[in-house]
Formats: C-alpha cells, sequence, structure tokens
C-alpha cells in the first residue's frame, strides 16, 4: 500500500532512496567516497497535492484518488566537503529525477557526525593543547569544545573554504552535569573542514570598556577569579524549595484528539497532518476547521541568531539554527512529566546518519491538551447568571538543543478557530571570558571572569495560507482617527483603512496604528459583515536587525529587516534565510528574492512570512541557565465565522470539573 503523499519518510525509505544516489554516482563516476548531509521527504508540486488532499477530505477511496509521486531529497558531499550535490529520488520509479551540484561559495550544512569529529580534531591538535597549557588551568580541569559555524568575515568577495571557529570551556568539577559555560577560555582555534585539521588558534579578546579591540591584555590566570556557576539540582549551592505541592493534569475520560494514519490528527473540528522535516522540525500540513480550508502548510522556515560583539573573531558569530544546524537534526528527545504534561501523544521520526543509515528520532513532537482560562463568559445582570465556558487548547510541541541554547517551538489550536505559534528561548547564554573587574560595552558580566555578550534571536515563520481555497489576497489594515468635520463634530471617530498588496514585498508592524494584516479570499464572503471571509495575524512589533546595512550579518539575512514578507506561491519557495546557508556571503533564494520578484499577489496563490525578534542584553538573572523568554504570534478568524465559533464549547461546571475549595487555616496565637 503506498503512502499517504504527507506521511514522514520511513527507515526502509530511508535506505532505498540512499542505494538509489550510490548506483547514480556509481554510474556517473563523479565522487569516490562521500558522506550524507540529509535524507529527508521532498514534498511533490502542490498543483499535484492539493486535489489528493481535496478528494482525501471528501473522503474519496484512496485508490481512486489522483496519483501523487512520493519523492526524497538527499544532500551529499565527498568526504572533502568541497563537492556537495542535492539529488531528488523517486522512490515510485527508484531513480533519481535531479541532480544539482551546488554552487560555488554555496556549501553543505555539516552532517551529524562532523561536530564529533571537530570536537576530536581540536581537543587532541598538539597546537590547541600546547595553547591550552600556557592558560595555567586547575589540576583535574576537563576542556570542552563547541564548534561553531565560521560565519563570513567583512568584505569577503571570494569563496570561504569551510571552517569551523570553536570555542573552549573548562569544567573543574568532575560532574558531568557541571556548567562549562562559567569558565570560557581566552583561545579560539579554527578547523578546516576539508583538511579536519587546526589551521590556527585565534586570541579572545578579554579587556573591557578602555581596551576597545585590543587583544592580549588579560593576566594568564583568567580563570583565577572564576567561581562555579552551576544549575544542575546536584550541583546547587543552595537548597531546592520544599514548598511546592505536585500539580497532576488528570483527564479521567481520555484525550479528546484522535490520531490516525500516523500523523492525521483530528480534534475539536480541526484536521490537519503532523510533519517533521530535517530542517524545519515540526510542520503543520492541510489544516481544516470544520471542513474547511483554512492553511496549506505551516512551519518555522528560519532562525539566526547574530552577535553584536565587533572584536575579532566575535564579529563572525551569527548562527543560522535551522539552515545551517537544522531544527530537526537538533530535536530532543521528550520526556513524560517533563516536557508536557497530561495525556501525552508522541510523534517519531526517521532521520538519515552520515552513511545513509535509518536512525529513530524518538518523541520527537508531543502533543497533549492545555486549559487555557476562561473561553468565553457573560454574567446577566438581571438575573445574575453566568453562562461561562473554560477554553482548552491542542498544543504540539517540538523542542531543539544548539550547544547553548534551547528553543521550545509549539503550535497551540484554539476552539475558536484560532491558530497560535508560540517560541520560548531558554537554556546557557553563550559565554565569553573577560579580565577581573572590566565592565564591556558588547554585554553584560553575568558572572566573575564571564562576559554575556549582546545578541539578537530573529525567527521567521512561514505561512501558507488557503483561506477557502488557494487563491487569496494580503490586506493592511490600520485603524485611524478622523478629524474634526461635519460628519463628526465631537471629533470622537475613527475607521479601519484597508490597502491591498498587489505585488510581492514586505511590510513592518506599526502597533501605534495598530497595524494588521488580514489574508483574505475575495470570491467568498461572510453573508453577516459581508467582508470577504479571512484570518488575520497581529505581527508582534518587535526590533528588527540592528547589524550595519553594509554589514555581511544584514547581507545574511535580509529576511530580518522586515517583520512581513508576502510572495507569490512557488514549489520549493521554502527558506527564508536563503536555501545553502552555512557561510553564506549573502542571503541567496531566501524571502528577499522571492519578493524581488514583484510578481502580482492579489487573489493568487500566495505565502504570508512573518519575522518576529528578540534584541536579547543579557543580565545576571539570565545565568546559569535563562528562564523561558517567550514570543507569541496568533492568526484569528476574521469574518470567517458567522457567529462566536466557540459558542458550542460545553459550559463550564463544577459537576464536570470538581475543583475544591482551599480552607483556610486558623490562626493559632491570633
Amino acid at each position: 500500500m503506498r503512502q499517504h503523499p504527507l506521511q514522514n519518510i520511513t527507515a526502509s525509505e530511508i535506505r532505498r532512496a540512499a542505494d538509489v544516489v550510490r548506483r547514480g554516482i556509481k554510474s556517473r563516476g563523479n565522487v569516490t567516497s562521500i558522506r550524507f548531509k540529509y535524507i529527508t521527504l521532498h514534498e511533490p508540486p502542490k498543483a499535484l497535492l492539493m486535489p489528493y488532499l481535496d478528494a482525501e477530505s471528501d473522503n474519496v477511496p484512496v485508490a481512486l484518488r489522483p496519483f501523487v509521486p512520493r519523492l526524497v531529497a538527499v544532500l551529499y558531499a565527498d568526504e572533502s566537503g568541497l563537492e556537495a550535490f542535492e539529488s531528488i529520488v523517486s522512490l515510485d520509479t527508484g531513480t533519481e529525477v535531479d541532480v544539482i551540484k551546488l554552487l560555488a561559495g554555496q556549501q553543505a550544512p555539516n552532517d551529524g557526525g562532523q561536530p564529533r569529529q571537530f570536537i576530536q580534531t581540536i581537543l587532541h591538535d598538539s597546537s590547541v593543547i600546547a595553547a591550552i597549557s600556557k592558560l595555567n588551568l586547575p589540576a583535574g580541569a576537563t576542556v570542552y569544545c563547541d564548534p561553531w559555524s565560521y560565519g563570513t568575515d567583512k568584505f569577503s568577495h571570494t569563496d570561504t573554504p569551510a571552517r569551523i571557529q570553536a570555542y573552549l570551556y573548562v569544567c573543574t568539577s568532575p560532574h558531568p552535569e557541571s556548567n562549562q559555560y562559567a569558565f570560557p577560555l581566552p583561545i579560539s582555534p579554527v578547523l578546516d573542514v576539508a583538511e579536519n585539521r587546526v589551521i590556527r588558534i585565534d586570541t579572545l579578546a578579554t579587556g573591557g570598556i578602555e581596551d576597545g579591540l585590543d587583544h592580549n591584555i588579560g593576566s594568564d590566570a583568567l580563570l583565577a577569579h572564576c567561581p562555579p556557576k552551576e544549575f544542575h539540582q546536584d550541583l546547587l549551592e543552595i537548597p531546592v524549595r520544599t514548598d511546592l505541592k505536585p500539580l497532576h493534569v488528570v483527564q479521567p475520560e481520555g484525550p479528546s484528539f484522535a490520531v490516525s494514519d500516523k500523523n492525521l490528527v483530528q480534534w475539536q473540528k480541526w484536521r490537519f497532518r503532523v510533519g517533521f522535516h530535517y530542517r524545519e522540525g515540526l510542520t503543520i500540513h492541510d489544516v481544516r476547521y470544520d471542513g474547511r480550508k483554512v492553511f496549506y502548510r505551516l512551519s518555522m522556515s528560519e532562525l539566526t541568531v547574530p552577535y553584536g560583539d565587533p572584536r575579532a573573531p566575535y564579529h563572525r558569530k551569527q548562527a543560522f539554527d535551522i539552515g545551517d544546524g537544522g531544527a530537526g537534526a537538533c530535536s530532543n528527545v521528550l520526556g513524560l512529566g517533563c516536557d508536557c504534561l497530561g495525556l501525552i501523544q508522541y510523534f517519531n521520526a526517521w532521520m538519515a546518519d552520515e552513511n545513509g543509515e535509518a536512525e529513530e528520532s524518538r518523541n520527537v513532537i508531543c502533543m497533549h491538551e492545555q486549559d487555557s482560562g476562561i473561553g468565553w463568559k457573560h454574567s446577566n445582570r438581571r438575573t445574575g447568571v453566568a453562562s461561562i465556558t473554560r477554553g482548552r487548547t491542542l498544543v504540539l510541541q517540538n523542542i531543539l538543543t544548539l550547544m547553548n541554547y534551547d528553543y521550545i517551538f509549539a503550535w497551540i489550536f484554539h476552539q475558536n478557530g484560532t491558530v497560535e505559534f508560540e517560541t520560548r528561548a531558554t537554556g546557557v547564554v553563550s559565554t565569553a571570558p573577560i579580565d577581573k573587574g572590566a565592565r564591556s560595552p558588547w554585554g553584560n558580566v553575568v558572572a566573575p571572569g564571564v562576559l554575556a555578550q549582546n545578541h539578537q534571536h530573529f525567527f521567521c515563520l512561514r505561512i501558507d495560507p488557503m483561506i477557502d481555497g488557494t487563491r487569496n489576497t494580503l490586506v493592511q489594515a490600520e485603524s485611524v482617527a478622523l478629524p474634526e468635520t461635519e460628519d463628526n463634530p465631537f471629533g470622537n471617530a475613527w475607521t479601519v483603512q484597508k490597502s491591498v498588496f498587489e505585488k510581492s514585498t514586505f511590510a513592518d508592524a506599526a502597533p501605534e496604528k495598530n497595524r494588521v494584516f488580514k489574508i483574505i479570499n475575495e470570491s467568498h464572503h461572510n453573508h453577516m459583515s459581508g467582508n470577504p471571509v479571512g484570518y488575520t495575524l497581529v505581527p508582534l512589533p518587535s526590533q528588527m536587525l540592528l547589524a550595519g546595512k553594509n554589514s555581511v550579518i544584514r547581507q545574511r539575512a535580509r529576511f530580518a529587516e522586515h517583520h512581513i514578507w508576502v510572495t507569490r506561491y512557488r514549489d520549493g519557495d521554502l527558506w527564508a534565510g536563503g536555501q545553502w546557508t552555512e557561510q553564506s556571503m549573502k542571503e541567496t533564494n531566501g524571502v528577499s528574492d522571492y519578493a524581488a520578484r514583484n510578481e502580482d499577489v492579489k487573489n493568487e496563490d500566495i505565502v504570508l512570512w512573518h519575522t518576529i525578534g528578540m534584541s536579547h542584553s543579557p543580565t545576571p538573572e539570565q545565568f546559569p541557565v535563562m528562564g523561558v523568554e517567550t514570543l507569541s504570534v496568533a492568526l484569528r478568524p476574521s469574518d470567517f465565522f458567522e457567529f462566536n465559533p466557540a459558542l458550542d464549547v460545553p459550559r463550564s461546571t463544577q459537576a464536570i470539573n470538581n475543583s475544591v475549595q482551599v480552607e483556610r487555616k486558623r490562626c493559632e496565637t491570633c
């Protein structure tokens, strides 16, 4: 039996695709030994998939649905990494239908096995060992290595060889969970990826405000004033709280959701498919509410983290955590009672290692229901009777760890038709060494000898709508005060001004104007309001990219210049920061290029992109581990329904909820 076109790739499909590629390589004779970077589902063209999904929604038998090819994308490179290819494999015919060689200046991301290899090479290099020996580290200390993407140097107009910029840390405790980031070392080895060897060791500036960009000004005993700063419970110097009572989430009759056909979810009039991609991690497909089309595809397209310390080599610190690392490749194994509470449905996935072998990624997505507070309420002043419902949401969560940072991504479905995306940043801030008593304009001292540098996080959502169909229009709406006239004699009137996007372009948030962006279907109107049916995005008015206009950081992340982009749909237009971000010199084949086509977007198949940012100036309260910083964006129905879609949610009653009143304790000494 054929797989559903949107079912996640299986272990057998990974092996089959790898074998097809190996045969193709052998026949071409262009590469002798290869490393697989990823093997992941290649989604079929929308023109072929949409009729299939409509047939499925209409309960057409599988055998009578249109044929949709099953395709797999395979990225591989030779052992040196100097040549890389992406092959599109047809599992139906067992052949390569397309092979694309990466162009000069384009580099494939590192595969899952390479970071371990880099760490071993760096820590066993004789020059690195010699440099560490000069730092007078405490006896028994263990050195650890974080291999970072090298980024790109300013004014580089030639191909940048594949490099790794490593940052070193030390732990003085033998405990495996000891916090290495409390002891950053002042040296940074640079590794040549093709040759797998250390080519130089950069020094790190450790001075303060008065030292500017100078290096090598600190003491050899830099770490002498650095005490441990631990977060693991076994190592805490403070007692753990004892007054926190258990809180249990209980659903005695089971969950309200159902999962069928491996990844088809149905809950509270919602119906969609859960996907998992090497690069994007959690994806949501074919979202329908009560049988009506809402979104074709929802995903987190890119995440970049540029740092604001101008001292070399820190100027290169810019992680593309999705493009370089892969959200899927860096996903956590989620645990009961920890990442999600209550009745949990887990989704597993299959990934490929560097040898093309299938590896199972267990529990990479968790799904559960949550009480979300009062859904709606009204107390009748005449009778004193309160009508009230408790809101409930369905949460799908994917968590990824990229060295020091952890990101929690959640798509949240509400009973009233709202879809929300929430991201939470936590983990440990990236740290750098700083001299005793020094202060820096490029960050904040969060512990003795530890500088946490200023940086920004930019998340770009890709929203592919199909509001009652795939031909949609984006409208910008603002609340505008009207002047005092004969029609507004008391000066209290205001109106909503609307402008339609005709061509692909960008826009920005303007909270002082209550600016929102409404995705409408001009062919379908609400019978009550007379307006086109739609969904509204209220953009998060976050600060955009601070890096200078001529900076490499800005050239590599043009998507972070604006809050909103609207583009015409094209198959394969998936990557806000460009398809190949590893050591990129500029954003190529990214959202700024998609928008620059100047294509018609009115009453067309469109894609909306929303960039949300977080300008992070760390504080001591965020070390040794950072409490979650939360950003949230909602897509709300606007003229999509003719009345409150949550009107039929059952009334909240004590007979169902079984709440318990806590009795006050009497004061014996009063």
